[in-house]
């Protein structure tokens, strides 16, 4: 979902490849090539997301509809159904030019090697958390 915006610790790139069907983001641990469920990773990334967008949503809402140019009520409640659901999302990929744009406003997943979130740089909004956890 993320492809090209997790890097390990060490700030190298995690590519992905697949294991199987899985994908894997995978970390080079002192030449060990690490493979990490992507899925695992990819949740974390939307929970965090979510609990953002969470704590201003009434804000995420109108942002929305006015970049939609929408400001009705079933269009409201489309918005914070998905809001809702982002969690539901793992598994369904980035447009290429989406995470592009991520990518070059400087939003990075850094994962340590084991695939724990270590921290998520998003120097647009300066949200990161104090406990290290994203």
């Amino acid at each position: 979902m993320f492809e090209g915006l997790v890097f390990d610790e060490r700030k190298r790139a995690a590519p992905v490849k697949y294991v199987g069907e899985r994908a894997c983001y995978v970390v080079d641990e002192d030449g060990f090539l690490r493979h990490i469920d992507a899925a695992q990773v990819d949740a974390q990334v939307l929970d965090f997301l979510k609990d953002q967008v969470d704590q201003h949503r009434d804000l995420a809402v109108s942002g929305m509809l006015e970049m939609m140019g929408k400001d009705d009520i079933f269009t409201k409640a489309a918005v914070e159904s998905s809001i809702d659901n982002m969690d539901q999302a793992v598994g369904q990929s980035i447009p290429e030019n989406a995470r592009q744009w991520l990518g070059m406003l400087g939003f990075r997943v850094i994962i340590d090697d084991q695939g724990k979130v270590a921290h998520i740089e998003i120097p647009t909004s300066g949200i990161e958390s104090d406990d290290g956890d994203y």
